[in-house]
């Protein structure tokens, strides 16, 4: 196995597949897998593990790609008056939202269950 990590011919290379990173098409395979998985079914859960105790909730399952999973966080982002990113295809909001986050997915006729305590 190469551990060449820059070719003077094809530039910098991508890690996982060893092609050019222009030529890289690791990310799309890996959406491509995550939305395959998915069985239909929107989980709401908290988080605070490695956050120093504070609180986050995630969504997860949304069978959505990047520019419609932006579009959809940076609509539930207002509603909620909170912030949040998107980290592995997963929406990831400040605070405990996960009660009005619900009525606002099922109003998207998405199946929505509250995951964790």
């Amino acid at each position: 196995m190469s551990r060449l990590v820059y070719s003077t011919d094809r530039g910098q290379l991508c890690p996982e597949c060893h092609q050019a990173i222009d030529a890289c098409r690791c990310k799309e395979i890996a959406e491509q897998q995550r939305l395959n998985n998915s069985d239909g079914i929107v989980r709401i859960r908290r988080e605070t593990k490695g956050r120093k105790g504070k609180g986050v909730t995630i969504v997860s399952g949304l069978p959505l790609t990047g520019e419609e999973l932006k579009k959809l966080a940076k609509e539930l982002k207002q509603k909620l008056s909170t912030g949040g990113a998107i980290k592995d295809g997963e929406l990831e909001f400040q605070g405990d939202v996960r009660q009005a986050l619900k009525p606002l997915l099922e109003g998207k006729s998405y199946t929505v269950k509250i995951s964790g305590g």
